[in-house]
């Protein structure tokens, strides 16, 4: 009985708990892999002694977060090509308020200013800024002092203010620059798309030296065009398209042969216009596109 309880109560903060370590890992599996970690403490603790289950599991997970996020943060100095975070297809009401902000916080170009800051900071910054959490327990969470705290917050908060990603772009934009991309690839005319992108838009594409993708990021209208002409067109045009929410907002996933090849996602300015382009064809991070959340 003691476990069935234990269980339900792990089950009830699993979903936080999983959300609070995808946004600071970057990675769905090295999220689950911490959760786990998180259930198998607390199953095998004392929980007569828990006054605040939510706060414990939410203590455990962040440091077992941080644990994996300064060992994979050295496996990243060695990655081949960019790194982009692991794509994750999740259903998204975009409506102002609450949910808006939340699925903001899974934008690709969150989480990449996200890798800007350090372990602590990034951690703090989720605790308090996107799950609420009052600085007394970000401080037990972190094993630090409230006042230390409140400044990794405030550190945090500064630079993703200054870059400008905790925006929501209306879902029109986001249709209206994904229609123009799918007729840019039928058909080779780039018109509508080049007015969707800004004159600075950069594309950055993920294969982890597993398979082809662009080395480097590609800066500005002339370059990116240039790419999706020459590489994009004639191999996107045999695949086929599924378009759906990645990462909290409009995306698209690209099949071959009923595989899926690639997937891609934005990022967009206040105005809404395209300012970066995010391709994943890394395979160990689209084995589990589409999977439930």
């Amino acid at each position: 009985m003691a476990q069935r309880d234990g269980l339900s109560a792990f089950e009830e903060a699993r979903p936080m708990l999983l959300g609070l370590a995808y946004r600071i890992l970057g990675s769905r599996a090295e999220a689950e892999d911490a959760v786990q970690d998180t259930c198998m403490k607390w199953l095998s603790a004392d929980r007569s002694a828990i006054e605040n289950p939510a706060s414990w599991l939410t203590t455990l997970c962040t440091r077992r977060c941080i644990d994996l996020l300064r060992s994979a943060r050295r496996t990243r100095v060695e990655y081949v090509g960019a790194w982009l975070p692991e794509p994750i297809q999740m259903s998204v009401e975009h409506e102002p308020g609450e949910r808006a902000a939340l699925a903001a916080s899974l934008q690709t170009a969150f989480l990449l200013v996200l890798e800007r800051l350090t372990p602590k900071e990034r951690a703090a910054y989720l605790l308090h800024e996107i799950f609420d959490v009052p600085y007394p327990e970000v401080a037990t969470a972190l094993d630090i002092q409230e006042t230390a705290a409140r400044k990794l917050v405030s550190r945090a908060r500064a630079n993703i203010d200054q870059s400008k990603v905790r925006h929501v772009t209306p879902l029109d934009r986001q249709e209206r620059l994904l229609a123009a991309f799918q007729a840019a690839v039928a058909t080779g005319g780039t018109e509508p798309l080049m007015a969707a992108l800004s004159s600075d838009v950069e594309l950055c594409a993920d294969g982890g030296g597993k398979v082809p993708a662009a080395l480097r990021v590609l800066r500005g209208k002339a370059e990116v065009l240039g790419f999706i002409d020459r590489v994009l067109l004639g191999y996107w045009r045999t695949c086929a398209w599924e378009v759906t929410d990645i990462n909290g907002g409009r995306g698209v996933i690209l099949r071959k042969d009923g595989e899926i090849a690639a997937c891609m996602s934005f990022a967009y300015d206040e105005h809404g216009a395209a300012t970066n382009l995010y391709i994943v064809r890394n395979p160990d991070k689209l084995a589990r596109l589409g999977e439930p959340v």
